[in-house]
């Protein structure tokens, strides 16, 4: 398990969950309540999955933890990150970019390298 995991949105670290720290027991139940809305099926793109696996149920709250970012809400991007590092142990990043053109959300999971922290460095010639 990792101690932590990343939300980036176009290569800004926006969001880091500290696995180490205890989740509350009512925001548990929270989102056991998740799992169990899930059970009766997502939409994912415009497909109507009625019995959704892991993948699918990550990627569906990875797409509303996007969106709630966008839109600056609070609440939902606390449980959709809580939901993610919590049921996804081996989480380490999820990398988000939106087209600013067409607004499309594109993004990867990803299970298999931790997030460093980076500098930018620029450069004058």
């Amino acid at each position: 398990m990792s101690e932590s995991m990343v939300v980036l949105l176009n290569g800004e670290a926006l969001i880091e969950y500290d696995r180490t720290k205890e989740l509350p027991e009512k925001q548990r139940q929270y989102l056991d309540r998740m799992d169990r809305q899930m059970d009766e099926g997502i939409i994912l793109g415009n497909e109507n999955i009625e019995s959704p696996d892991q993948q699918q149920r990550a990627q569906f709250v990875a797409f509303t933890l996007v969106n709630a970012i966008q839109q600056d809400n609070d609440a939902v991007i606390a449980a959709m990150n809580s939901y993610l590092a919590i049921r996804y142990p081996d989480l380490k990043q999820i990398k988000a970019d939106i087209d600013q053109n067409t607004k499309r959300v594109m993004f990867d999971l990803i299970f298999d390298q931790e997030h460093k922290n980076q500098v930018k460095v620029s450069f004058n010639s």
